[in-house]
């Protein structure tokens, strides 16, 4: 009887370390997010790293996003194909595949993409370099590793995420055309007319501004776990992988933030 009480005790005490152990993270993850916001605008700017950072970060994600937005494309069209067809819809599809990929599947898809990608690497890079004390380093030579390390990064992924969306969609849409054209015969010219008919402004901006609070997000998860890893050398791989699986539960915390309040507007 003693024993089950105290499992029972124990694994509630469990329960509420877990939930001070969350709730106290998002604390410090909000500080961080304080300190980027004033640092940004501090000097000195560093523009150099700023720019070295969006390269690679564009570079080396660049081809993972054009095939997997082409992947998309194709798969979406073939799994819509079917159905459309029993209704007599095909003529839909560009106009279907077009606004879904744009509106909802584009984003969610490159920026957990890159969330893999670049944000496991930015806190596996930030780890190894708090472990080894090149952090620590640079803060005895005078130079704020803040600035140079977090900051920098932080604004590349805000700014390169909206571009590898864009040339994802365009890839996605350009998969889902071959396929029209292979089963249907339907040509370059018409597949998109019918795309940039049923695609307007109000699908486009909403995408777009998530886009970079998806990108942020992405900078900042990856950032604050790297630069505050712990632990010695185990804390780097433990950084990478929570600063993916954090970022990837972000991202879609956000995405439905962002269309509970487009649909807001959508019925006004």
């Amino acid at each position: 009887m003693f024993k089950s009480i105290f499992k029972t005790v124990s694994s509630k005490n469990k329960i509420v370390h877990s939930f001070e152990k969350f709730f106290l993270e998002i604390g410090e993850l909000s500080y961080f997010a304080r300190r980027f916001f004033n640092e940004v605008f501090n000097r000195p700017f560093e523009l150099k790293e700023f720019l070295r950072q969006c390269y690679n970060m564009g570079n080396r994600s660049l081809l993972l996003v054009a095939v997997t937005g082409f992947i998309i494309g194709l798969v979406f069209d073939l799994q819509s194909r079917p159905t459309l067809q029993q209704f007599g819809a095909v003529s839909w599809i560009p106009s279907m595949v077009s606004i879904s990929i744009i509106r909802e599947i584009g984003p969610i898809i490159t920026a957990l993409i890159c969330a893999g990608k670049i944000g496991s690497g930015i806190g596996a890079e930030l780890g190894s370099m708090r472990v080894t004390e090149q952090i620590d380093a640079m803060e005895v030579s005078g130079t704020n590793p803040f600035k140079y390390l977090v900051v920098t990064r932080i604004l590349a992924t805000t700014l390169m995420l909206p571009l590898l969306v864009f040339f994802g969609d365009a890839i996605a849409i350009f998969g889902s055309y071959l396929v029209e054209n292979i089963k249907g015969n339907v040509s370059f010219l018409l597949y998109y007319n019918q795309v940039f008919n049923a695609s307007e402004f109000s699908d486009l901006i909403p995408a777009t501004i998530k886009s970079f609070f998806f990108g942020f997000a992405i900078g900042l998860v990856g950032c604050f776990k790297g630069y505050n890893c712990k632990k010695g050398t185990a804390g780097v791989g433990v950084a990478a992988n929570s600063a993916v699986v954090y970022t990837s539960m972000l991202l879609f915390v956000i995405d439905f933030i962002a269309v509970f309040i487009t649909n807001i507007f959508y019925d006004l």
